[in-house]
């Protein structure tokens, strides 16, 4: 997918009137932006640039503008940095979000450090329910958001449940498998514990993290919404690349749980869930060792 002509024009219109991109030629890079949108670096001159996401309006209905709602959720607590949104907008089926281009520095100790304190305080953020006021997106699925007062509930009921239906429908999993997701939801009462909502990032993975010139870190692609903090964690660990640093410091503003292992592990069935169905069975292993494990 390339940018419509019509969304030229609109991002030339919300560029600063200084640099005059009315009457100047834009350049579109194409670059590397994960499975869901086209991505593009738009380049006006050395100085000036930014990063662009295309996709269909059609198929991912507000996808874009639930990113940007979730990107100023977490700015607004002044916290962590977060991508700074120029634009979002909707043409002729084609949704694209402009955002500041990040120039990338070395991600330093102090880069780890500083990312450990400032989503731990991120994640004192709280809220009397898990959820969100609206269901959004994580990746390109959808994310359910109802109101819960129970962790334990909302994680089957709005996490588990419906990528477990979604990957059934698709045959990736067999009702045996199903069955003993049955058997682990009653031992969630043993592994998670009691603790107030915290407001999260939603999809932190390493992809998700970029560092900026200055070596701080900014959150990219969130999938806000309150829960269990340990979605957050244990994601960290999902793929690798965090350093031990950056779990030091979280600690050392906001203990872990004696048990948080666990639950990091447990989390992590969601995204695995979540991978199954977007990319396929080469996933199922590692959902059934987790479960193996637990019942």
């Amino acid at each position: 997918m390339h940018p419509s002509s019509e969304t030229i024009n609109l991002i030339k219109q919300v560029l600063p009137d200084e640099l005059d991109a009315a009457n100047s030629l834009l350049q579109f890079q194409p670059v590397r932006g994960g499975s869901i949108n086209h991505c593009y670096r738009v380049v006006l001159d050395q100085e000036n640039s930014w990063f662009l996401k295309l996709n269909s309006s059609e198929l991912f209905p507000e996808l874009l503008q639930q990113e940007v709602k979730g990107l100023a959720a977490i700015r607004r607590k002044k916290q962590i940095r977060v991508s700074s949104v120029i634009a979002c907008s909707e043409e002729h089926e084609q949704q694209f979000l402009l955002l500041k281009w990040i120039k990338s520095g070395p991600r330093t100790r102090s880069f780890w450090t500083s990312l450990g304190e400032q989503l731990a305080q991120l994640h004192q953020n709280t809220n009397n329910e898990y959820g969100w006021p609206e269901d959004n997106y994580i990746g390109s699925l959808s994310q359910w958001n109802s109101f819960d007062a129970d962790w334990i509930s909302f994680f089957i009921s709005q996490r588990i449940n419906p990528q477990l239906e979604m990957a059934l429908s698709k045959k990736l999993i067999t009702p045996a498998i199903m069955a003993q997701f049955e058997r682990l939801f009653p031992r969630l009462l043993f592994i998670y514990d009691t603790e107030k909502p915290s407001l999260l990032h939603g999809d932190l993975w390493s992809g998700n993290l970029m560092c900026n010139e200055k070596s701080e870190p900014v959150l990219i692609d969130p999938a806000v919404y309150y829960g269990h903090r340990s979605m957050d964690l244990g994601m960290t660990t999902l793929f690798g690349g965090f350093d031990a640093a950056f779990y030091e410091s979280y600690a050392s503003v906001y203990p872990l749980h004696p048990d948080h292992a666990e639950q990091w592990e447990i989390s992590n069935l969601y995204p695995l869930l979540i991978h199954l169905n977007l990319f396929g069975i080469q996933y199922l292993p590692r959902i059934v060792e987790i479960l193996k494990r637990y019942i």
